[in-house]
């Protein structure tokens, strides 16, 4: 259940309008799923979880806007490849013999291998400091691939053993191109920037 014991570590402070709302409190891994079941199916609060630690973030508009964009661009680089991405979105990640749960900001299957196994690729967007260090969640999850954005750049974590090495590139999608895919992210025209990918990608 829910405890009452559960109390905010970071005091309250102004956020800027385009910023992440986050709030840590310590918890157990039973109040997480507590919340989560409170919550209900809805994308927002995200949930993330990691050793008796819980945030819960309220993503920005900016910040949506780019995972959405990035996961958009994503699909069409998979569909004219013709590779099978299985979208799942913020599907809900939890292990509790690990002690360690997440909500990603997109999350994808190279073909569909059920519910039980991970997913191939996360992609994060980070707008804000603090909050719990995604990387390690999701090396405990066993997830092979997260992609971090950050100010204007994507990085790629491939999981070694029981941690993330840094890579140039994706071993998932070795051929897409990461900084072609940057340079559309700039566009504020979803919608046009996608098409134009297209072209791009064909013109390779």
């Amino acid at each position: 259940m829910y405890t009452s014991g559960v109390i905010a570590t970071e005091p309250l402070i102004e956020i800027p309008p385009d910023a992440d709302q986050r709030i840590l409190m310590r918890a157990s891994f039973e109040d997480f799923e507590a919340l989560l079941a409170i919550r209900g199916d809805v994308a927002v609060p995200r949930l993330h979880y990691f050793c008796g630690v819980l945030e819960i973030m309220s993503p920005s508009r900016k910040h949506e806007r780019t995972k959405s964009f990035i996961g958009r661009l994503v699909e069409v680089f998979a569909d004219e490849r013709e590779i099978d991405l299985i979208a799942l979105g913020s599907w809900t990640l939890r292990n509790s013999a690990v002690d360690r749960g997440a909500e990603p900001d997109e999350c994808y299957q190279l073909g569909e291998k059920g519910d039980e196994a991970p997913p191939d690729l996360v992609i994060e967007v980070t707008l804000t400091k603090g909050g719990l260090e995604k990387l390690e969640i999701y090396a405990g999850l066993r997830v092979p691939e997260v992609w971090q954005w950050k100010e204007g750049r994507i990085g790629v974590h491939r999981l070694r053993g029981d941690r993330y090495e840094q890579l140039p590139a994706s071993e998932l999608m070795p051929d897409l191109d990461l900084a072609l895919l940057e340079r559309f992210l700039s566009d504020p025209n979803q919608a046009a920037a996608a098409r134009a990918f297209r072209r791009a990608l064909r013109s390779i």
